[in-house]
């Protein structure tokens, strides 16, 4: 017989779980730690390529017109960099033009450069870096960096450890606690059963304190010794039963209200705590983007003309990643606010709301000329605010992806019939791989290239929950440069004096 064969309940239920808990934190710290070590190393290798990468190109000039002192104020600037011990560059034939050893540090450059590549040398990481100016080999760098990796894994050992024996202490005092709920009506059965075959005596019930298999056990149970007892037991006894039957649903409403009371109370705990982390995002993250952003563009307007070619369009990527990063979250932003929030239905004019979206792109873009068409009387009953943050999604999409159309056109229109509409947003422009529709309305899905149409794979995804909070669904349909079709149902406004009509095809 195994171990837990000759338990109790309770202490194979403490053992499995402890076991558990076990097993999934030793997965989650190995595999947590494992992606550290390997985020570390990479980053490392890549952070000292980029370091070599840039001491050669500002010493490029040095080695061609044979200065040492340029060459070795650039390796003085590795003063700053506290993983870096010692440094050099050398000339095209291997000898030693300037060397950099911090104050301490045992271990210098070598007399000669090796062949160009990154190695591990007991605690360090050795880089070496060819120069090339204009095609021709001037030179090698040499950095030494710290390789702290042995004593990350000593501090992730401890660290784990110590999750493991705390995590293993509460699961265990947590167990001993909770598994009561579970163990405590199957011990109550087993007692009145013994009870029941004692004395005879069934009218004996088990209590119920759970929605899930136990509590259908007991169900099964108490049902069980109901039907013996209605068999052998009189009408007195039947009555009595019927009287705490009556007693029993009370109390299982009055269990139920509290319940919806407490779920409430967790809803709207939920929903505070989701609104603190929307303004934390909106003040905290947009700070240091507003600061990367504005000191970049501060540094290219003061100091412009000291900034290499290259190191301009370095400071243009990270403001132009800046931005977009802003945008990231003004979206994420806006797809949390349209989960949230009361829902508040009243009658809008979906065509009029759509003029208005388009005349607002049309005044950030006066030079372009596209070609609208809106059906009348599209009337809806809908969350005004909601209704068009979708609508300005669904417009700027069509907008965007006509640009390098040559007679651009949106439409948007209504298909009737009967107490069926299904309202769409058409345009001719750049259209898309049926293939790929499911990925359509995932967050952070993208079917085309950001340089040929810029975003952040949001804005679909914020449509298609505004649409499911209305009750409706959203589809698309679409071919490679033909253009794309959104569908999407709501509910029928006031204004129903048009009669149904079926046209125009629901694809393209």
């Amino acid at each position: 017989m195994s171990f837990l064969a000759l338990r109790s309940l309770r202490q194979k239920l403490v053992a499995l779980v402890l076991l558990t808990t076990l097993v999934a934190l030793v997965v989650a710290l190995g595999a947590m730690v494992a992606y550290d070590l390997r985020v570390y190393h990479r980053g490392l290798i890549d952070d000292m390529n980029t370091q070599a990468a840039l001491l050669g190109r500002t010493s490029a000039a040095a080695l061609t017109f044979d200065d040492p002192r340029v060459a070795q104020e650039n390796l003085g600037l590795l003063r700053f960099r506290s993983q870096v011990g010692a440094a050099a560059i050398y000339t095209a034939r291997g000898a030693a033009f300037a060397r950099f050893q911090r104050e301490g540090e045992a271990r210098g450059a070598p007399a000669a450069p090796e062949a160009e590549g990154v190695r591990i040398e007991a605690r360090d990481l050795l880089v070496f870096k060819r120069i090339v100016q204009d095609g021709e080999f001037v030179g090698t760098v040499f950095l030494r960096a710290d390789y702290e990796m042995y004593d990350r894994v000593l501090d992730y050992a401890g660290i784990a450890a110590a999750v493991l024996a705390l995590a293993l202490l509460v699961a265990f005092l947590m167990t001993a606690r909770m598994q009561r709920i579970v163990t405590h009506p199957i011990l109550d059965i087993a007692r009145i059963a013994r009870e029941v075959i004692g004395r005879g005596d069934y009218s004996r019930r088990a209590q119920k304190l759970s929605e899930d298999e136990v509590g259908a056990l007991v169900d099964s149970f108490n049902a069980m010794l109901a039907e013996i007892e209605r068999r052998t037991g009189a009408l007195q006894r039947e009555v009595a039963e019927r009287a705490r039957a009556e007693g029993e649903v009370l109390r299982l409403n009055e269990v139920l209200e509290a319940r919806v009371r407490e779920r409430t109370a967790q809803l709207e705990a939920a929903n505070r705590e989701l609104e603190a982390f929307c303004y934390s995002v909106s003040h905290d993250l947009r700070a240091p983007l507003r600061a990367i952003d504005g000191f970049s563009q501060a540094l290219v307007e003061d100091h412009g003309a000291g900034v290499p070619e290259g190191g301009r369009r370095y400071l243009a990527r990270i403001q132009s990643s800046a931005k977009r990063m802003g945008q990231l979250i003004e979206d994420l932003l806006n797809l949390s606010r349209v989960s949230r929030g009361g829902l508040e239905r009243a009658p809008v004019d979906l065509g009029e709301m759509a003029r208005q979206v388009l005349a607002e792109l049309q005044q950030q873009e006066p030079q372009r000329s596209v070609e609208v068409q809106i059906e009348d009387g599209m009337r809806v009953a809908a969350d005004p605010r909601l209704l068009r943050a979708g609508l300005e999604n669904l417009l700027a999409n069509a907008w965007k992806f006509t640009a390098k159309t040559g007679r651009p056109r949106i439409e948007v229109g209504v298909l009737r019939d009967g107490p069926v509409a299904i309202y769409f947003v058409r345009d001719n422009g750049a259209g898309f791989d049926m293939a790929y529709a499911d990925k359509l309305f995932g967050a952070f899905q993208r079917l085309h290239a950001v340089n040929d149409f810029p975003g952040t794979g949001i804005g679909l995804a914020t449509v298609q929950r505004i649409v499911n909070r209305h009750g409706g669904r959203i589809w698309a349909d679409g071919h490679v440069g033909k253009g794309a079709a959104f569908f999407f149902t709501l509910e029928y406004g006031e204004d129903r004096r048009k009669e149904p009509r079926a046209r125009m095809e629901a694809g393209r």
